[in-house]
């Protein structure tokens, strides 16, 4: 029997290498499909909950309405699913974790880890930090203006679009520190030129801000003020994890 060439070697650790991806992206989905099944029969309940906000400022008798045949089933099946993913999301990133972890230095890993988690937790602090501050306030602004003679009554499916937007935007406006720590720990960008590109964050802030957010002055500001605090935030931060990049280059060289 012949010795597998470079080739063939290179083939089965790739074959192999898909065959673990396909394996921890079933265990993630199987997680996530459990999770939904436990949480299915109060997928109503969950979708109130969701709804909230604008229930609690709508006025007296009106209500939420579905105008498309499946939405009362369909929409709180998607917030359940939405809810099911969150909650298996710790052990989605473990297999996540567990497959890319090998494959990193060990500087790498240090900084990987850490990242992670920290992104998980800064997303959530967004989407809680706008449903309970931002709602409350965007939807009472609305319902406040509301004309008379006009009864305001949301559907369920746009709401839920809705929601998801807000709930994208702030969470990943929430990201900003951990992108401003990555930039300079890697050596992508000096902690100097953030600095120096403070003012052109805050003008970008009301920018994002106006695009993501409804078209009030409130909601946009609670959006722009958070992103520009977070990426003050990320420069005091990064100010303790700066590594040269000699550092780095000398760590890689050792590991190799």
């Amino acid at each position: 029997m012949t010795d597998p060439t470079p080739d063939n070697a290179a083939q089965e650790t790739f074959l192999s290498h898909l065959i673990e991806l396909r394996t921890r992206l079933m265990r993630s989905l199987i997680a996530v499909v459990i999770v939904l099944f436990v949480l299915f029969p109060f997928a109503k309940d969950i979708y109130a909950l969701l709804a909230q906000p604008l229930l609690g400022v709508l006025p007296q008798g009106a209500s939420m309405i579905a105008t498309d045949v499946t939405g009362t089933f369909l929409v709180p099946l998607k917030v359940t699913l939405m809810a099911a993913f969150l909650i298996a999301l710790p052990y989605v990133l473990w297999q996540a974790w567990a497959f890319v972890a090998p494959g990193l230095y060990q500087h790498e890993k240090r900084l990987a880890l850490p990242v992670i988690v920290s992104s998980v937790v800064f997303f959530a602090v967004g989407m809680a930090f706008a449903y309970f501050f931002v709602f409350p306030v965007a939807f009472g602004f609305f319902a406040s203006y509301t004309p008379a003679g006009v009864q305001m009554m949301t559907d369920i499916d746009k709401y839920l679009s809705f929601v998801l937007t807000m709930f994208l935007a702030f969470g990943l406006t929430f990201e900003t520190p951990v992108v401003v720590i990555v930039l300079v720990r890697m050596g992508v960008v000096s902690l100097e030129k953030l600095r120096a590109a403070r003012s052109y964050v805050i003008v970008g802030a009301f920018v994002i801000a106006a695009i993501f957010t409804p078209p009030d002055v409130v909601s946009q500001f609670m959006l722009a003020m958070p992103l520009w605090l977070l990426y003050e935030l990320g420069l005091f931060l990064a100010r303790f994890v700066n590594v040269p990049k000699k550092d780095k280059e000398a760590e890689e060289a050792t590991a190799k």
